[in-house]
């Protein structure tokens, strides 16, 4: 008998959950409930986190967690929960199969069949924000060697274990050739390992345009946290409804299991909610704790209602669908057809007794680092970046300003008097050219920012400009 953490959650999520374990007791499946409560009660009850500490007692203790979608009141500061349990569980794997179940729920793409496994901890959603001046904030989009490393290399092992035959990687790096460009750097050392899979990498905007159009050309697809975010979303609603998706959070320790869906507050209570989003997450809860067998039993016992035309307000369809049936009349359904077995939709047959390797991580051997020079930022409320690179020219020590620019763009030297510019500028200061071979003092830094005190020029933030083993480690100004 399995002890697992369950969350019933806002809106529908009663209902659903109600639901998805009268199934699964139904079905035979050997676990122990233990209910947390999460969300908006808990956010409305002073508790910014919306979680209690004995919540966070009964999920590390229990290690599973299915949890029904929680609301997060509007306004107030309150920070997205779901969000802060992935990453302070360590739940570094987001796992979102997209299947087609055509002809019986409507959809363009009757081969549909991608996972989309995308990294759950880092990205744009560190949530590392900061307002810098009255015209700019900030938000900054950190990927490390070891958080690619993980989840690229589950997504091999996932394809090898399923037998996939192929992992697309999706990044933006013709753009941001550091922080994306090292997540494709590593795919393609990770993919090295695995000579038996086939690989391609697409950019990210047309691999989302391939996606929506052409699903069947992809099977898994690995990416970062805010592409995975959107891009499985559109895989869910393509694929039929995301009402039908659910998700895996895995991580070394933990893991928790939830629909891909929100809490829906404006159909809660009216019996008319479908259930299958949270079902298939509780379906791939039951094949990591190792009841593969009663997995299979309530997929299949799913897909017969379905294939029967049972469904739900969401996926009902004049001449396809043949009862309309409420939450509590279709988890009725899916518990008199346990035992069944598909006409014609193939479900998955799940893994047994399986280890994902996943080593943890070995740093490696330091790369030489050395300092060129560092890009000062500056709250300045004037125009002509001219003006404002004489002032700064008061603070040449031994490094001097080579470059202005606005929203990324160079705006001098030679800049373009066409370029909007707002109040916030990047003001780079390296080594005159001809000691451009030479490493910068770090005691120059330093100076120039007790410089910039004395001449009343606002300096925001700074970041050094470093090479690691002779390459640059920063970029370029737009133009430059």
């Amino acid at each position: 008998m399995k002890k697992v953490t369950i969350a019933r959650g806002d809106g529908i999520g009663p209902e659903i959950m109600d639901a998805v374990l009268r199934i699964l007791n139904a079905a035979g499946a050997a676990i122990e409930w233990e209910e947390i409560a999460i969300g908006e009660q808990v956010y409305l009850s002073g508790n910014t986190s919306g979680i209690t500490p004995e919540a966070w007692e009964s999920i590390r203790k229990n290690k599973v967690f299915l949890k029904a979608p929680i609301t997060t009141p509007q306004g107030g500061g309150y920070k997205s929960l779901n969000v802060t349990m992935r990453k302070a569980l360590g739940l570094f794997a987001n796992i979102r199969p997209c299947v087609s179940y055509y002809p019986f729920i409507a959809t363009r793409h009757p081969d549909m069949d991608v996972v989309i496994i995308r990294e759950n901890e880092e990205d744009l959603y560190a949530g590392i924000e900061h307002q810098q001046t009255d015209e700019v904030v900030q938000c900054l989009k950190l990927i490390s060697r070891p958080g690619s490393e993980k989840i690229i290399r589950y997504a091999f092992e996932y394809a090898r274990l399923y037998k996939r035959k192929k992992v697309s990687c999706f990044v933006k790096d013709n753009i941001m050739k550091h922080t994306d460009g090292l997540f494709h750097e590593v795919f393609r050392e990770v993919a090295a390992e695995y000579p038996d899979i086939a690989t391609d990498s697409w950019i990210i905007d047309i691999g989302a345009a391939r996606l929506a159009d052409t699903p069947e050309i992809f099977d898994v697809i690995v990416t970062s946290n805010l592409y995975g975010d959107v891009i499985s979303d559109i895989g869910a609603q393509i694929s039929g409804s995301v009402g039908l998706a659910g998700s895996a959070n895995i991580g070394q320790a933990c893991a928790m299991f939830e629909a891909i869906h929100g809490s829906a507050p404006d159909i809660s209570g009216k019996n008319i909610a479908n259930p299958s989003g949270l079902l298939k997450a509780a379906v791939m809860m039951l094949n990591h704790i190792g009841q593969s067998e009663v997995a299979e039993k309530v997929e299949n016992a799913w897909a017969c209602a379905i294939e029967e035309g049972l469904h739900t307000a969401d996926i009902f369809r004049e001449g396809t669908s043949k009862v309309l049936l409420g939450t509590r009349e279709f988890a009725d359904a899916v518990v008199e057809r346990l035992g069944q077995q598909p006409k014609k939709l193939e479900t998955q047959h799940f893994a047994r007794d399986f280890t994902f390797r996943i080593p943890g991580y070995e740093r490696k051997v330091p790369a030489k680092k050395v300092l060129r020079g560092v890009d000062i930022f500056v709250d300045w409320k004037g125009k002509d970046p001219s003006e404002l690179a004489m002032r700064l020219q008061t603070l040449n020590n031994g490094i001097e300003l080579t470059m202005i620019t606005n929203r990324g763009v160079k705006v001098w030297p030679n800049g373009f008097e066409e370029t909007f510019c707002t109040d916030h500028w990047r003001c780079r200061f390296e080594r005159p050219a001809a000691q451009a071979a030479e490493e910068v003092d770090k005691r120059f830094i330093p100076q120039i920012l007790e410089k910039a005190v004395v001449e009343d020029i606002d300096v925001i933030k700074l970041e050094n400009l470093y090479e690691f083993d002779g390459k640059r480690g920063y970029s370029l100004g737009q133009g430059q």
